[in-house]
């Protein structure tokens, strides 16, 4: 989270984002219309990482569900203030621990109800078949319900 938005730091993003994961084939990123995500220094890293871009048709508000459905939860989350922050550093703090809770903790109704860390480290097929082993020992036990 910066003080204003630029290209340089939008590409720099995407870069420690791709050291991170190591991987970039097959990798798509979607994004609205903005001069940084649109800047020169963004579709050279890109293009350098192997990087597909995608971008939001023009006036087109939800042409990113995915988006749309992350920016929903963050703002009906009951920790959202309802004040601005009263700094950069108490924003930065409220968003990584947002973060940390939508990626680690919070079971996503559109992947099965796992969290995104369930998925993205592979416990997603293990942590189904438990659940599945629990429906069916219950259904075994209560064939009424």
């Amino acid at each position: 989270m910066h003080e204003e938005a630029s290209t340089e730091k939008a590409a720099a993003l995407i870069r420690s984002c791709w050291e991170e994961t190591g991987r970039s084939e097959g990798l798509t990123l979607h994004s609205d219309n903005g001069g940084p995500m649109k800047g020169a220094t963004m579709m050279v890293m890109l293009q350098w990482l192997g990087i597909a871009p995608s971008f939001s048709r023009p006036r087109v508000s939800d042409d990113n569900p995915f988006s749309e459905s992350l920016f929903r939860t963050l703002k009906y989350r009951p920790s959202f203030p309802d004040k601005p922050f009263s700094s950069l550093e108490e924003a930065r703090s409220w968003v990584v621990s947002f973060v940390g809770w939508y990626n680690s903790l919070h079971r996503h109704s559109a992947i099965r109800f796992v969290t995104p860390d369930d998925r993205h480290l592979g416990r997603e097929a293990q942590l189904l078949a438990r659940r599945h082993h629990v429906y069916q020992r219950a259904r075994h036990r209560h064939p009424e319900r």
